[in-house]
């Protein structure tokens, strides 16, 4: 693997890394690493399935055009970082929450002036969108979990909405699943289908998917017309997204409500002495250090956040000096 495919590799792994914390999206990693308009191209010409092309000119000629290498390159890492986040972030989590989300708190401020300082004017329409932006996803992050359902048509557009989510930057696609109320009933479909591949948790998850590469597939033409169309108003727009998420990701939150696992029921008090892996939270309280209920670790959090603010810092200078030689 050469160098460019190696980078593009190590930018998926870092995506991939972010999507298996709640709160963060890939999209967010997407774009401070400068891909992300580039991806959604890609996914747009997928979505057309350009099959015409492989038999015109070959499968060299299909490869080039749907950009497989770098699409490629991007997956595997992706799927790598998964893993690791899976494994290394997940147990941080558990460990050390406040230093991750203290990190990712910088490493998201960092991005929205970085995608801000993209947009070459600032008139009246970027404005009101960004406010948008901001309203939207700071909305999305307080309202109460919905009640979920396994109608077909509900679990193929929570499939189409959780896909768009995941691919904007400063939304999680399994946080819009807790919000939609489809968390547990997609994640018991899924274990049910591998432990007992029964019938009915198979429909359902293949509706599901279906709902994902159609929600995949419009959303990403949709994006790419509007960076063609109106590129400032579309960067605007996401700068707020990512700015209104930042109260999903305060260091500092205390639990409010649980979903239990097993049952699929929201509760608001914990049973002194449950199992907190038979639980998840879906609602939090942001709160100051001082009455914050595990470990505040003020130091090593602003320790984190700088971390954050550095690594987009680092990327924007490399980027800079990359534009500059070319």
């Amino acid at each position: 693997m050469n160098q460019p495919n190696i980078l593009t590799a190590l930018k998926g792994l870092a995506m991939g890394m972010a999507e298996v914390v709640p709160g963060v999206s890939g999209g967010t990693i997407a774009f401070i690493t400068n891909i992300y308009e580039r991806l959604i191209a890609d996914i747009k010409t997928i979505s057309k399935i350009p099959v015409h092309v492989w038999k015109k000119d070959g499968f060299g000629a299909f490869w080039k055009h749907i950009d497989g290498t770098f699409l490629l390159a991007l997956l595997a890492g992706m799927l790598v970082g998964i893993v690791i986040g899976v494994l290394g972030i997940t147990y941080l989590l558990e460990q050390v929450p406040s230093l991750v989300w203290g990190f990712f708190f910088g490493l998201i401020i960092a991005s929205a002036i970085y995608i801000a300082r993209k947009i070459k004017s600032f008139g009246l329409y970027e404005i009101i969108l960004l406010i948008a932006g901001i309203c939207i996803a700071y909305t999305i992050t307080v309202i109460s979990p919905a009640q979920g359902s396994q109608a077909l048509v509900f679990v193929f557009l929570s499939g189409m909405i959780a896909i768009c989510a995941l691919i904007l930057p400063g939304i999680s696609g399994s946080f819009i699943l807790l919000l939609l109320g489809m968390y547990t009933i997609i994640l018991h479909s899924a274990k049910d289908l591998l432990s007992n591949f029964n019938s009915s948790s198979f429909l359902l998850i293949l509706v599901f998917l279906l709902g994902c590469l159609s929600g995949l597939a419009l959303f990403a033409n949709l994006l790419d017309y509007l960076f063609k169309k109106f590129h400032n108003p579309t960067l605007a727009l996401l700068t707020g997204f990512m700015i209104g998420s930042l109260n999903r990701i305060w260091p500092w939150r205390n639990p409010v409500l649980w979903l239990d696992k097993t049952s699929g029921q929201y509760i608001s008090i914990l049973t002194p002495g449950a199992d907190p892996d038979s639980f998840h939270i879906v609602k939090e309280m942001n709160v100051l250090p001082a009455n914050y209920e595990g470990q505040a670790l003020i130091f090593g959090v602003i320790i984190a956040f700088l971390s954050g603010l550095a690594i987009v810092w680092l990327l924007d200078r490399s980027d800079r000096s990359a534009n500059f030689k070319a």
